[in-house]
C-alpha cells in the first residue's frame, strides 16, 4: 500500500530541503525525496550546492587562499615560512569532509522535523483522487501519494556540443573539485562564476590559467565599473583573459604518456587560435534536471530549455505541484531556491509567502570578492532612470589597510529624487558579507541617507558601506 503525505518533495537541494522543512513545520506530513550519493552509496542529500558546488568550492577557496597567504603574504607580517609545499589530496579530503558534514546535518534537521526521507530518484506516475503518485528508484522502490509535490530537482552543467564531460580532461564543476594535483596549464570556458572560482583555486596553487569567454566583455551582469576593476586584478594575479572568442573543435590529445586537451578558437580580431592546456573546465552555463522526472505522465509543462513552467508564485500549470530553484525561471542561486521553497511551503499553508528577485544577492567568491544586489548602473541608464552614484575606496578604510587587502571599493546607486538604494555593489575583501547590509537596507525600501545616519564600529569594513552612501551627497569623512 502507498504511504500518503500532505507534501512530497522532489529533491533535497536548498530549495527542497528547505521547502521540506519549512512544510513539516507548519504542520504537514512530508516525505523528501533525493537520489544523491555518497562515495559509499549512501544519501548524499544537498544537492549540487553541498555536493559539487557552493559549499566543496568554498572549502577549496579557503585552503587555496591559505597558500597563497602563506607564500607571497605572510612576509609582510614578519612571518617567515620556509619549504612551503601543498598537498592537494589532503586538501581534497578536507573539503569532503566538510562535504559530508553538511550531508549529515540536513539529515539531521529531517529527523528533527519529521521529515521522512526516501533515497532514490522521484519520478512522477499518475495524478489520481488522492493526489499524485510518486515512484521512487533505488534498491527498494516505492510509491509515495501527495496531495502537494514540489519538485526542486535543480540543474546540471551544461556541456558543449562535441566535447562532453569525461571528468578527467574535460572537467564540469563537479570533475574541477576533484583534482588530485594542480595542472601545469589549466583552460576554462566562461568567465561566470564557477569559471572563475575554479580557475582562481587552480592558479593560486602553481597553475597556468586562461580563460575563454565568448562575450566581448568581461562580466557583462556585473556593474560595468566593478567589472572593469575586477579584470584589471585578475589580470595582475596571472589569470590569461581571453574575450569574444568563438569557440571550434575541442579534442583530447595525447603526447606519450601525457594527456591533455586542444581548443581551436577564433580570437576577438578574428584569428583562429589554438590553446593547448593539461586539463579544460567548461563553465558555460547550466541546464534544468527534469530528465528522468516523468513529467508527461502528469501533463506537467515545460519550456524549451527543460524548465518547468511556473507563475511568480511557483505554481505548475497542476494543481497543487510546485517547483522551485535552478529547475524553474529566475537567478540559478542556491539561497533563491531557499526563498521560494519556504514560500511555497507557506502558500500550500495558505500563508503569503513572498520571494523579491531584486534583492537576492549574488556573490563571487573569488579574492577580490564580488557581490551586488539590485540595479547596475548600465541597467538605471538603459532605463532611463535619473540616479545618483557614491562610491569609496578600501585603499581608505583603516581595517582594510591592517588586513593588507586594499583592493576594490563600495558603490551606491540611489534614486535622484526619493534617495532610495537602488543598487549597491562591492569588491573587495568580504564583500561577501558586508552586501546584507545592502540586502536589509533595499528590503526595507531605505535610502542612502539612512545608511550614511547609522553608525558603524571602528575600524570595521562597513565603514566603507556608510562612505559610499554619503558619498552619493558628495560627503565622505574619509576619501
Amino acid at each position: 500500500m502507498s504511504q500518503q503525505f500532505d507534501v512530497i518533495v522532489i529533491g533535497a537541494g536548498p530549495g527542497g530541503y528547505i521547502a521540506a522543512i519549512r512544510a513539516a513545520q507548519l504542520g504537514f506530513k512530508v516525505a523528501c525525496i533525493d537520489e544523491w550519493k555518497n562515495a559509499k552509496g549512501g544519501p548524499a542529500p544537498g544537492g549540487t550546492c553541498t555536493n559539487v558546488g557552493c559549499i566543496p568550492s568554498k572549502a577549496l577557496l579557503q585552503s587555496s587562499e591559505h597558500y597563497e597567504q602563506a607564500a607571497h603574504h605572510f612576509a609582510d607580517h614578519g612571518i617567515n615560512v620556509e619549504g612551503l609545499s601543498i598537498d592537494v589530496p589532503k586538501m581534497i579530503g578536507r573539503k569532503d569532509t566538510v562535504v559530508k558534514q553538511n550531508n549529515d546535518g540536513i539529515l539531521y534537521l529531517f529527523k528533527k522535523n519529521k521529515v521522512s526521507f526516501f533515497h532514490g530518484r522521484g519520478s512522477f506516475v499518475k495524478a489520481g483522487e488522492g493526489g499524485y503518485e510518486v515512484a521512487v528508484g533505488g534498491e527498494k522502490p516505492e510509491t509515495l501519494v501527495g496531495k502537494h509535490v514540489v519538485v526542486a530537482t535543480g540543474s546540471s552543467a551544461r556541456g558543449l556540443p562535441g566535447a562532453a564531460f569525461d571528468e578527467k580532461l574535460i572537467l564540469s564543476n563537479e570533475g574541477a573539485l576533484a583534482l588530485t594535483e594542480a595542472p601545469k596549464k589549466l583552460g576554462v570556458i566562461g568567465s561566470g562564476v564557477i569559471g572563475l572560482e575554479m580557475g582562481s583555486v587552480w592558479r593560486r596553487l602553481g597553475a597556468e590559467v586562461t580563460v575563454l569567454e565568448a562575450m566581448p566583455t568581461f562580466l557583462a551582469a556585473v556593474d560595468e565599473q566593478v567589472a572593469k576593476e575586477a579584470q584589471k586584478v585578475f589580470i595582475k594575479q596571472g589569470i590569461k583573459l581571453q574575450l569574444g572568442v568563438k569557440i571550434g573543435e575541442i579534442k583530447t590529445t595525447k603526447k606519450g604518456k601525457a594527456t591533455g586537451v586542444s581548443v581551436a578558437y577564433t580570437d576577438a580580431s578574428g584569428a583562429a587560435q589554438t590553446l593547448e592546456v593539461d586539463k579544460l573546465i567548461v563553465s558555460i552555463g547550466r541546464v534544468p534536471n527534469t530528465n528522468g522526472l516523468n513529467a508527461e505522465a502528469v501533463g506537467l509543462k515545460l519550456d524549451e530549455r527543460g524548465a518547468i513552467l511556473v507563475d511568480d508564485d511557483c505554481k505548475t500549470n497542476l494543481p497543487n505541484v510546485w517547483a522551485v530553484g535552478d529547475v524553474v525561471r529566475g537567478p540559478m542561486l542556491a539561497h533563491k531556491a531557499e526563498e521560494e521553497g519556504v514560500a511555497v511551503a507557506e502558500r500550500i499553508a495558505g500563508q503569503h509567502g513572498h520571494v523579491d528577485f531584486n534583492t537576492i544577492p549574488w556573490v563571487i567568491y573569488t579574492s577580490p570578492e564580488i557581490a551586488w544586489v539590485g540595479k547596475t548602473e548600465q541597467a538605471l541608464k538603459a532605463e532611463g532612470r535619473p540616479y545618483k552614484a557614491g562610491s569609496f575606496p578600501f585603499i581608505a578604510n583603516g581595517r582594510a589597510r591592517a588586513l593588507g587587502d586594499t583592493t576594490g571599493f563600495v558603490k551606491f546607486l540611489a534614486d535622484e529624487k526619493t534617495d532610495e538604494i537602488l543598487g549597491v555593489h562591492i569588491i573587495g575583501p568580504f564583500a561577501s558579507e558586508l552586501i546584507s547590509e545592502a540586502v536589509v537596507a533595499m528590503s526595507f525600501k531605505a535610502s542612502a541617507e539612512d545608511i550614511a545616519r547609522i553608525c558603524h564600529a571602528h575600524p570595521s569594513l562597513s565603514e566603507a558601506t556608510k562612505e559610499a552612501a554619503l558619498a552619493v551627497d558628495k560627503r565622505t569623512l574619509n576619501f
